[in-house]
């Protein structure tokens, strides 16, 4: 006869190869405290119940409590025979409080169990997850303000486009995470469910009170269908979703770091902290920091994936595939945290290089927009003002000039509207300025934006 918690219908065991591709405990591990906290929670509501009695709702309690202490002072050996956290958690309670152990399954399976720790775990990450978001929206802030009067050139295509300030720059971001953070807000709604109680599929013969386990939980809300309750990972793919959009907002911005921090721009300077250099070329400084970022967003796509592909097919309730919407999550968590630390930490300490911004908005021709506006504010259209425009930048392009370096009576050949104040609506400090519509990149719309931003995180 098999000696598995589920064995006796079994005559033979398992070869140990095949316990090894069964088994999830090397990794499912990381959620014994939590299973060990939904164990409590339901011993005591099968005391409660009058389903087991006080005592061995207390002997129970205490032991999961030291298999916890034996756990984490390295006493306890995970099995893969045992297969995952919950049965080798309960062979260790058995071993060390003997038959009574056996009793704290009473009332549940492992279907919601398992459901349980991954709700309790995903809930826990989360709020992580939006903790670290704060963190790096708050040092955006302190970065922008910091930088309120520098302007950058703004790309479009990655062709200069007009002048910007970098701290509106770098609020654009603000905002993409402000989404990301409501995104993982709004998931907790659905991440903020037990299923305990829910048994394998159908619910139990047992008077349980999953009301009390609820409570004790900290849950919010109960799944109101056994066979939904066991069976949803709805809530892992949304939060993968939103972790994927944070890596992809947090891969963009990487590779603005890496092109303002390469030879070509040298817009910012990078700690040495969030930088390495080259085993051959002394001279190096690389962004492996920002890249690494922009790698690991491949991870954590693969894992949405895969969970996606995972769940597509399953019919109700519980099957074996289940076992596989762990390791991706788990590795996703621990990803897109790494990497809010690291651009928190990145941006923290970066430089930016003013005087480098300033020769490079003055040696472009990201002010022809100007121009062309101020050709339609003397009444002229705005598509005859673009050709113009166009005429003088090429004209500029083949003398090797910029607008700023023609003479008047040059800018009056082409138009004659063209006053000389031009030189004044040309600086890249007036074409900021002039940007005044609300979510512009003027000095006071900015300002007007952090203000905004500071009072809603």
């Amino acid at each position: 006869m098999s000696k598995k918690a589920w064995g006796g219908r079994f005559s033979g065991e398992a070869l140990e190869w095949v316990e090894e591709f069964n088994a999830s405990i090397h990794f499912d591990k990381v959620l014994l405290d939590l299973d060990i906290k939904g164990s409590i929670a339901h011993a005591e509501m099968l005391a409660d119940c009058g389903i087991i009695s006080a005592e061995d709702k207390d002997t129970i309690v205490d032991g999961l409590h030291r298999v916890k202490e034996e756990a984490d002072k390295g006493n306890i050996e995970w099995d893969v025979k045992h297969e995952d956290i919950h049965m080798n958690v309960e062979h260790a309670l058995i071993e060390l409080i003997g038959p009574v152990g056996g009793k704290l399954h009473t009332g549940r399976s492992r279907n919601d169990q398992i459901a349980t720790d991954m709700h309790l775990y995903v809930k826990e990450q989360v709020l992580s997850i939006i903790q670290s978001i704060e963190e790096l929206q708050n040092t955006i802030i302190k970065i922008a303000e910091e930088n309120i009067h520098v302007i950058m050139p703004g790309y479009t295509h990655l062709q200069r486009a007009q002048p910007i300030l970098f701290s509106h720059h770098m609020m654009a971001y603000f905002w993409m995470f402000k989404r990301d953070k409501e995104r993982m807000q709004d998931a907790l709604k659905r991440i903020d469910v037990s299923p305990l109680g829910a048994g394998a599929i159908s619910g139990t013969t047992f008077n349980i009170d999953r009301e009390m386990t609820k409570k004790a939980l900290g849950f919010g809300d109960l799944y109101h269908n056994s066979m939904d309750a066991v069976s949803d990972r709805d809530y892992i793919i949304e939060t993968l979703s939103g972790i994927n959009l944070v890596m992809i907002h947090l891969s963009r911005i990487s590779e603005e770091i890496i092109f303002w921090m390469s030879e070509e721009a040298k817009f910012v300077t990078l700690s040495d902290t969030f930088t390495t250099g080259s085993s051959m070329m002394p001279q190096k400084k690389n962004p492996d920091m920002a890249e690494l970022i922009r790698g690991k967003t491949g991870r954590t796509t693969g894992a949405l994936m895969s969970m996606l592909m995972l769940v597509k097919g399953l019919p109700l309730t519980y099957n074996k595939d289940m076992q596989e919407d762990k390791e991706g999550l788990f590795d996703a968590v621990t990803t897109v945290l790494g990497a809010l630390k690291i651009m928190n930490g990145m941006i923290d300490t970066m430089t930016v290089n003013e005087e480098r911004l300033e020769q490079t908005i003055n040696e472009d021709f990201s002010n022809a927009t100007e121009l062309a506006d101020y050709l339609v504010e003397k009444n002229v259209p705005f598509r005859d003002a673009h050709e113009v425009v166009g005429k003088l930048v090429l004209k500029c392009i083949n003398s090797n000039q910029y607008l700023k370096d023609l003479s008047l009576e040059e800018f009056q050949a082409a138009n004659r509207f063209i006053e000389k104040d031009i030189y004044d609506v040309l600086s890249p400090k007036t074409v900021v300025d002039r940007r005044l519509s609300y979510g512009g990149t003027s000095t006071e719309s900015v300002k007007q934006q952090i203000k905004y931003a500071k009072e809603i995180i």
